[in-house]
């Protein structure tokens, strides 16, 4: 039960900084928020995504771009351009890697205002760090796992932020339905969508990439929309529209 519980907490904690920060705020600028704020949430995104850190900045020019190139050949993760999902993940992480070393300048329309925290990033995004987290999520597995099959997950516990961003790009282009003609093949992955909090909506999303509510239809829920909600009313962010 403590490995279920950890791995839960850990899928869960996750994603909701990537969606929640590396997705509605860094790439689309869904609300605003003081520069503390923005601080807090950039090291809980560093905790919670723990050996699978991901940089802001390099999320944020990949993400515009796969927006802008939806399931072309420039789109830099279309399930639609690879035989298998990991070959699509190897993809991604080279041209990810570009844009975290700085090696290549994103094209004009995909450069702004990203966030950005040299110190942390330098921390964050090295072999040191990634290896102490993995240490610490093989020692937990060590001390509570009633048998040997729980060390499965540990693979998933490693790469838990690049997995979970492989399962929106792949399963949200390619199964469910469609609401909208968006002129790419974006789709709706229900009800399946509820363990990615929101982010397999790909079809409402891509029809309007700046509205913080993914659900559209009735049916259709957007678990981290209530919680952006809650946060505006908190005062500690400022949502751009509500709908």
């Amino acid at each position: 039960m403590p490995i279920l519980i950890f791995f839960i907490a850990h899928w869960f904690l996750s994603l909701f900084c990537q969606t929640f920060f590396l997705h509605r705020y860094a790439s689309h600028k869904m609300f605003t928020m003081s520069k503390g704020w923005e601080r807090f949430f950039y090291i809980l995104t560093f905790i919670t995504q723990g050996s699978s850190f991901l940089n802001p900045r390099a999320y944020a020019i990949l993400h515009r771009m796969h927006h802008t190139y939806s399931d072309t050949e420039k789109d830099p993760h279309s399930p639609h351009f690879f035989k298998d999902v990991w070959s699509m993940m190897v993809q991604t992480k080279n041209m990810y890697m570009l844009y975290v070393d700085k090696k290549v300048e994103p094209e004009e329309a995909f450069r702004g205002n990203y966030p950005e925290w040299p110190f942390l990033d330098r921390i964050a995004d090295n072999w040191y760090t990634r290896l102490f987290f993995a240490s610490i999520y093989i020692a937990f597995y060590i001390s509570f796992a009633p048998s040997a099959w729980w060390f499965l997950l540990l693979p998933f516990e490693f790469l838990i932020s690049p997995v979970q961003g492989a399962v929106v790009n792949w399963c949200g282009h390619k199964y469910g339905y469609s609401n909208f003609d968006n002129g790419d093949k974006s789709k709706n992955t229900s009800p399946i969508d509820i363990l990615l909090l929101g982010e397999l909506f790909q079809n409402n999303h891509h029809k309007s990439p700046n509205s913080p509510n993914f659900a559209k239809r009735w049916f259709e829920f957007d678990p981290t929309y209530p919680v952006m909600r809650m946060l505006n009313s908190l005062h500690i962010i400022k949502l751009r529209r509500t709908s």
